[in-house]
């Protein structure tokens, strides 16, 4: 697993024992910082072109805010996986759930909520934050989930918003208030299928792959084989475990 030093900038790798850390939701927009960006030269260095990209700030940004929090290390999806490597992508996409249920904190940054006038009502509700397919996880996997304007400001958590979060993805109030871990073994699997039925990805295949931490399942990424077979090798592989007959 590689972490970003909140200080210096730097990626560095970790095998076993893993310093505690921050990790950023997000969703993926243009400009983003990726592994190239920071593996050769640390965005630190003001000779790193990257920090011209739109993605800088928000990289700062997650730094400067794990850093006041008392954190070194943070984990960004964009840059701390090597994605010209399809076996980098796969380990992390089966490990993903994993990392983002252990990290301290999660900062969920809602980069298109800016207006406050309103208690962040209208635009918190309206986020693409809750659309997006890969978000449920990063939803649910952490136990503390801190939801972030544009600017950074604080729109509260998981737990003191639930209800409104509740009533904008479909999950109920006490699996939001619970740990994953106590919650899990109560939901069946169309509960789940449920929650990412209207939620949306890039690539037709990831509607089943951003599920696999969800089901607490490994399987390989197999982009180009379409929705339908990347759906049955899921709900094979969900049946086989669980023997969980909701799915048909």
């Amino acid at each position: 697993m590689r972490l970003l030093n909140t200080k210096t900038l730097e990626l560095t790798s970790f095998i076993g024992q893993i310093p505690d850390y921050v990790i950023l939701s997000h969703r993926w927009e243009e400009g983003e910082i990726v592994f190239g960006d920071v593996s050769k030269v640390p965005l630190s260095n003001r000779t790193n072109p990257a920090r011209t990209k739109r993605g800088f700030a928000k990289v700062v940004g997650t730094c400067t805010l794990a850093n006041k929090d008392g954190f070194e290390w943070v984990w960004i999806d964009t840059c701390c996986i090597d994605k010209s490597s399809s076996a980098e992508l796969q380990e992390s996409v089966n490990s993903m759930f994993r990392w983002y249920q252990r990290a301290q904190i999660c900062y969920a940054y809602l980069s298109d909520v800016a207006d406050e006038s309103s208690g962040w009502g209208e635009a918190f509700n309206r986020s693409l934050w809750f659309t997006r397919g890969w978000t449920l996880q990063e939803l649910l996997a952490p136990y503390t989930v801190e939801f972030y304007s544009a600017d950074w400001k604080p729109i509260g958590t998981k737990f003191c918003r639930s209800k409104q979060v509740a009533s904008i993805t479909g999950i109920e109030v006490t699996v939001l208030e619970s740990d994953w871990v106590t919650t899990e073994d109560k939901l069946c699997a169309a509960q789940k299928l449920s929650w990412a039925a209207h939620r949306h990805v890039s690539k037709v295949e990831d509607k089943s792959y951003c599920l696999f931490g969800l089901f607490n399942v490994n399987l390989p990424l197999l982009y180009g084989e379409g929705e339908v077979k990347a759906f049955r090798r899921l709900q094979q592989s969900i049946f086989e475990e669980s023997a969980d007959h909701s799915l048909f």
